[in-house]
């Protein structure tokens, strides 16, 4: 657990790294210093929030799941009130806190998972029944996910749909009880993407890139030529071109671009490496968790980083239609910021306590063979000549 454990920071740490450098040389050409300081703030909040939680019991979580579940569908009906959320590209998703924004939708990606698995450990003998295992859990997501929809965040929806899906599965729903609605929420995303102008140009942008490469699909085309331009060592930090103007968004979604063209391919690998030993330490402390609230919790907790990287570097590198997730640890913003880090405090926590139930289970079967611990004494053994 140990070596899991290390792992997790070490990645962490350095992609955290990453990420300031690369804000430094994305943001300092056009708009100095501001990126560069924001994040740093909101990265100095995220770690003391991933302290706190790594050295809290995560089992408190089961006891502050529904109120934290309540205020959060309070705040994401709030920021749908025109005056209350501010608008920014044809988008309802943020408060404004004077010189920052909040965005809910980031604290309703931990508290979905939350309160999936305090559900799931309870009902732990009925998760295989419909009512149980989907019903009252599918409506919870619907809830949540659908208040998300509104603002609208197709994204945040379809990256938090797939891992309440693997959550519950996990948890023990059957899977013939998973796939009807999945298939029908999938129906849904599609129906409303063909009825939303924006979004279906996405998709025709997708499929042919050549003929949007001057509209819709400019950004992904230009962070395409990024990733190119960069070959194998990258152009070298700073001096990148398409972040001057070229790649919209280059310092929060397309912030993977930045990085291919200064650093290259072998950064770029680097990064995909870094994400990929997070999944399986993750999965590792989940599946090793000294119950079940804290293995379904840092399953969830792991899909969720592992998956949202995933959609990010496949938007980035066109593998997959433009979504707008940030990439976890790097990307600028400080709500993203502060969640991920604290579900990595969360990690932490389960592999703490999991590793200090281990070595209190060691000590308790120690103590019962010691011929001093109560029940009938041992009796040494004899030797042949005393037979």
């Amino acid at each position: 657990m140990r070596y899991a454990t290390n792992t997790l920071a070490v990645c962490v740490a350095g992609l955290l790294a990453l990420g300031i450098v690369m804000l430094y040389s994305a943001g300092m050409a056009q708009t100095g210093a501001r990126y560069l300081t924001m994040q740093l703030v909101w990265g100095g909040l995220g770690i003391a929030v991933c302290f706190v939680a790594a050295v809290v019991d995560y089992r408190l979580l089961k006891k502050v799941a529904w109120p934290l579940f309540a205020i959060t569908v309070v705040m994401l009906l709030l920021v749908l009130i025109p005056g209350v959320g501010i608008m920014k590209n044809g988008a309802r998703r943020w408060f404004d806190l004077g010189p920052m924004n909040f965005q809910p939708s980031e604290l309703a990606k931990i508290t979905l998972i939350i309160i999936i698995a305090a559900w799931a450990e309870s009902q732990a003998r009925r998760m295989g029944e419909f009512k149980y295992g989907l019903l009252i859990p599918g409506g919870m997501i619907a809830l949540t996910l659908g208040l998300v929809f509104l603002e609208p965040d197709f994204g945040t929806t379809m990256l938090m749909t797939g891992v309440a899906g693997i959550m519950l599965f996990v948890a023990g729903t059957n899977w013939k009880h998973i796939v009807p609605p999945l298939a029908a929420a999938a129906g849904a995303i599609t129906i409303a993407i063909m009825n939303d102008p924006v979004r279906l140009k996405r998709i025709m942008a997708f499929l042919h890139p050549e003929q949007h490469r001057e509209g819709v699909g400019f950004q992904a085309y230009q962070a395409m030529l990024a990733l190119g331009s960069g070959g194998s060592t990258g152009l070298g930090l700073g001096n990148g071109r398409q972040k001057l103007g070229f790649v919209p968004e280059h310092h929060t979604d397309f912030i993977f671009s930045v990085i291919g063209e200064e650093l290259g391919v072998v950064a770029s690998l680097a990064v995909v490496i870094a994400f990929m030993a997070i999944v399986v330490c993750g999965l590792y402390i989940a599946w090793n968790a000294r119950d079940r609230f804290g293995m379904i919790l840092g399953t969830g907790i792991t899909v969720l980083i592992g998956l949202q990287a995933f959609i990010n570097i496949g938007v980035v590198t066109s593998a997959l239609p433009n979504k707008g997730l940030p990439l976890p640890f790097i990307s600028y913003g400080g709500s993203s910021m502060v969640m991920m880090l604290g579900s990595v405090g969360i990690l932490l926590s389960i592999a703490s306590y999991s590793r200090a139930g281990s070595e209190a289970a060691e000590t308790d079967a120690i103590d019962n063979t010691s011929p001093f611990a109560g029940g009938e004494p041992s009796q040494p053994e004899l030797l042949p000549e005393d037979a």
